[in-house]
């Protein structure tokens, strides 16, 4: 769901002397995150699902900014959550898993991997795949189709992947590839941008 249309279903949620609030700290959450204020962002969010606890579990967002905040159990519940209203998707098993590995280890990600259903975004089986321990991060930039978005995907999680995992090089090296201008503006490239300034804050 994008930011604006979450805003909307959050205002039309309100009673009518609230309706500007959470749509007007949404937008503070998303903006504290891609300027680096991850503290701020994340209880930003935390205000919005405050404000409409049963639009809660739909703020992916909120997971990511829980991620770069350092509060990994909060992240991982917040995917866990994400699941029920959204269970097909790849990137909410890889972001738990992301999380996991902070709190615990990769070991303990591995073992607690959210099932997924039928996402046919490409590279996203073969992205699960790595995660859940029985594909290459090789065969994943192989699986991966010529299309922008493919090629997007596939270096932001093995990224993501390599980092979690204790591999810096490698994962300075996609995470850069992934922020490069040619694949657009959407929260996820923006997300990349984010990841990639902590990785070279990191040096």
């Amino acid at each position: 769901m994008s930011i604006m249309l979450l805003a909307t279903v959050l205002a039309l949620a309100m009673p009518a002397q609230e309706i500007l609030d959470p749509g007007a700290i949404l937008n503070r959450a998303v903006d504290d995150f891609f300027a680096g204020r991850f503290t701020e962002s994340a209880d930003a969010f935390d205000e919005v699902a405050a404000l409409s606890p049963g639009n809660a579990p739909g703020l992916w967002q909120r997971g990511i900014a829980f991620y770069y905040a350092g509060r990994y159990q909060a992240c991982r519940e917040q995917f866990e959550s994400h699941r029920t209203v959204n269970p097909g998707d790849v990137e909410n098993a890889a972001w738990h898993f992301l999380c996991v590995a902070e709190l615990e280890s990769p070991e303990a990600a591995v073992a607690a991997l959210l099932p997924v259903g039928d996402d046919p975004r490409s590279p996203m089986p073969a992205i699960y795949e790595m995660f859940q321990g029985t594909m290459t991060p090789e065969q994943v930039l192989d699986s991966a189709t010529p299309a922008t978005s493919s090629q997007f995907y596939a270096h932001l999680y093995l990224g993501l992947y390599f980092d979690a995992t204790g591999n810096d090089a490698r994962a300075l090296e996609h995470i850069r590839t992934a922020a490069d201008d040619r694949f657009g503006s959407g929260y996820m490239q923006g997300v990349a941008r984010v990841h990639l300034r902590v990785l070279e804050d990191r040096d």
